[in-house]
């Protein structure tokens, strides 16, 4: 945990986030009118409450659209939640996709500046707005697909009504779109806690409007407080929306949402939690102090904590209850030009990847640079690429988020389910004691029930322990149990498997085609020397002994290898019944410690390796009917070199599967 802030930064929250005012003043109602009219043509927004170009002037000071009766009459009462019971409104242009595993929250800070009495400039707000809302603007950019805004509070300078009728004019580009948003009152909306009764801002942000988001899922009785449940990435999210200073009862509400939702992942918004120091860090305020320890630390499902007030920004990370890590971030920009020019920041999740990443840049600077209008000021805000600006996070969701909501292990799964049509081999391992030698004798069945079972074999000096079950396997793996395979060349040693003499497959040329599959792990001693060119499967019989002499046929080679290149890439390298050599393909550079699934498939006409699932790119495009066969055995773990075995597997291999047709990859064992 880290001590106090340091003294440059503002102690008095009262005072914090004050700043002298911007000094320019350039006109709002020009160079972004053109790319505005075409938006809310294409959003239908025109002729609804929003003038061709009134919002890039001030706009009248209007009566707020929610007044105050209308905003205190549906607080929720008959909900311990406040959660609304009535329609969420439509969608309208508002479309994120729910099952994307990339996704982006976009944060909007401190806009005080932008709002304040009768120096009311909007645009850059709305310009920012119109960037969330337009995918057809952002088309190629990585936020094509934003699934929720959050903006930290401070709307306004004063939290006067006038403040506020030029603020909800704004926002309502975003209900009119039907998005999901978050906004909080900040120090310069209100004053005092929660309990604080009725204020301009709640009149303006009550309830009844944020019912009608579609995130919408429970608004505190007091009115200030909202979480929002949205779903990205094939998951549900939960945000909390929370007051500048919550009371007891605040704290007792958030406590609940979240224990009401105890599988969700959780993202806490509020104005003020950290404040930055000189080299980016962040510390805990006196008020960030009491949200760490009332809500935070002990509740493992926030992972993320975003808050505005201070500035410079900053961030960091400390750990909870749980011993897990919690960002928490800081973002402001209302210190610099033109009021922060309504600056945003997008957090890009990547699920596959494992990491949020961050930038921050002014939708509204973009839109004059695009009119080559900037200033020489507005042209240092364009985008904000400073280590506290920009930067990635890697978090492994899975593991972050396994406390409270594990992935349930993949069970294992029958042979029988395993027998598609057109099986010719399907071995397996789950028979036996993890943690005991395979010894001499033992005979692996084919599950098929062809006869194509597995024998033992072990070249001669070898040190025991050469072969070995385990419970390892890969997630999503038939069998949960492997082979440990402890083999090496130069010198060779070790064990490994090979099929009957009598078994089917030994005399199988596959002319209709073909699926290969194993399942295997590399272990983090492997040897690019000692264990590099080791066979997964191979095939005995030479390249001569099949007469195959012509370009790319090397003749002391095995007829079939699946093996494993000293760089760990796995390389298919065959001869096929219409070639006079081999045809080769390649996977790329493989991780150690990892479990792996390959498939080798062959339509009858042209073969790909897939690697999880995923084609490879080396595949060859040359014809390649059927297997080469001398009616010889199948090695698994081992490799042959002029008919003697030269290099023994090492590491371990899980269900392997050979079928006589092209599977797809929704076929494969790992689909």
């Amino acid at each position: 945990m880290h001590g106090p802030l340091d003294a440059h930064t503002p102690g008095d929250p009262a005072a914090a986030g004050c700043a002298c005012p911007v000094t320019a003043d350039p006109d709002g109602d020009g160079p972004a009118a053109a790319g505005r009219r075409a938006f809310l043509q294409r959003a239908g927004a025109l002729g609804v409450g929003a003038g061709a170009a009134g919002l890039l002037a001030a706009p009248a000071l209007t009566t707020p659209a929610h007044a105050a009766g209308a905003a205190r009459t549906d607080r929720g009462d008959d909900d311990p939640y406040g959660r609304a019971t009535t329609g969420r409104g439509r969608r309208g242009t508002w479309r994120p996709d729910p099952d994307s595993p990339r996704f982006t929250v976009v944060v909007m800070p401190d806009t005080q500046y932008l709002f304040d009495q009768d120096r009311i400039h909007p645009a850059p707000v709305e310009a920012s707005f119109r960037w969330v809302l337009d995918p057809e603007g952002r088309a190629g950019g990585n936020d094509e697909n934003i699934v929720f805004l959050a903006h930290l509070g401070d709307v306004t300078n004063n939290g006067l009504p006038e403040e506020y009728a030029a603020a909800t004019e704004v926002f309502g580009l975003l209900d009119r779109a039907g998005a999901s948003y978050g906004v909080l009152a900040g120090n310069h909306d209100v004053g005092e806690d929660d309990q604080r009764g009725a204020t301009p801002y709640l009149d303006t942000f009550s309830v009844a409007r944020a019912r009608k988001r579609p995130s919408h899922h429970a608004s505190s009785p007091d009115g200030y407080n909202t979480a929002h449940i949205f779903t990205a990435g094939g998951r549900r999210w939960l945000l909390l929306a929370l007051d500048w200073r919550l009371s007891e009862a605040g704290f007792a509400w958030a406590n609940a949402v979240i224990a009401d939702n105890p599988t969700l992942p959780v993202i806490v918004t509020t104005h003020e939690i950290v404040g930055s120091r000189d080299d980016g860090t962040a510390g805990l305020s006196e008020y960030g102090q009491r949200m760490w320890d009332r809500l935070i630390k002990g509740n493992d499902q926030i992972f993320l904590t975003l808050n505005g007030h201070y500035w410079p920004p900053g961030s960091t990370v400390m750990t909870n209850d749980a011993g897990h890590d919690v960002h928490l971030h800081i973002t402001n920009y209302q210190d610099r030009y033109y009021g922060g020019a309504g600056m945003v920041r997008s957090y890009r999740f990547d699920l596959d990847r494992g990491r949020i990443d961050v930038a921050t840049f002014s939708p509204w600077v973009r839109e004059l640079a695009a009119a080559g209008q900037l200033n020489e000021l507005a042209a240092r805000e364009l985008e904000l690429t400073s280590a506290v600006d920009r930067f990635s996070m890697e978090i492994d969701f899975t593991e972050r988020f396994s406390g409270f909501a594990p992935v349930a292990p993949r069970k294992a799964r029958p042979a029988r389910r395993m027998l598609l049509p057109g099986t010719l081999a399907y071995w397996r391992f789950d028979e036996g004691t993890p943690g005991t030698d395979v010894t001499a004798g033992t005979v692996f069945r084919d599950r098929t029930g062809n006869g194509n079972d597995l024998e033992l074999r072990t070249v001669p000096g070898t040190p025991a322990h050469a072969l070995v079950r385990t419970g390892d396997h890969h997630p999503d793996q038939p069998a949960h149990a492997s082979l440990v395979f402890a083999g090496q060349g130069g010198p060779v040693s070790g064990s490994y498997l090979r099929t009957v003499g009598k078994a089917p497959l030994n005399h199988e040329t596959f002319e209709r085609g073909y699926t290969f599959e194993v399942f295997f792990k590399v272990p983090a001693d492997w040897d690019g020397g000692r264990n590099g060119w080791s066979a997964l499967l191979s095939r005995a019989g030479t390249a001569a002994a099949a007469g195959k002499n012509g370009p790319g046929a090397t003749p002391e080679e095995p007829v079939l290898t699946l093996s494993l290149s000293s760089s760990i890439e796995l390389q298919w390298n065959a001869y096929p019944l219409n070639r006079n050599g081999a045809t080769t393909a390649w996977s790329h550079l493989l991780q150690k410690e990892e479990w792996w699934h390959v498939a080798v498939v062959n339509d009858g006409r042209l073969s790909k390796l897939y690697v999880n699932g995923c084609e490879e790119g080396r595949n060859p495009t040359s014809r390649a009917v059927g297997l080469t066969s001398l009616g010889l055995p199948f090695l698994l773990g081992g490799y042959q070199w002029a008919d003697a075995v030269d290099q023994v597997f090492h590491g371990t291999i899980g269900d392997v599967r050979i079928t006589g047709r092209a599977l797809s990859p929704r076929q494969f064992m790992n689909a």
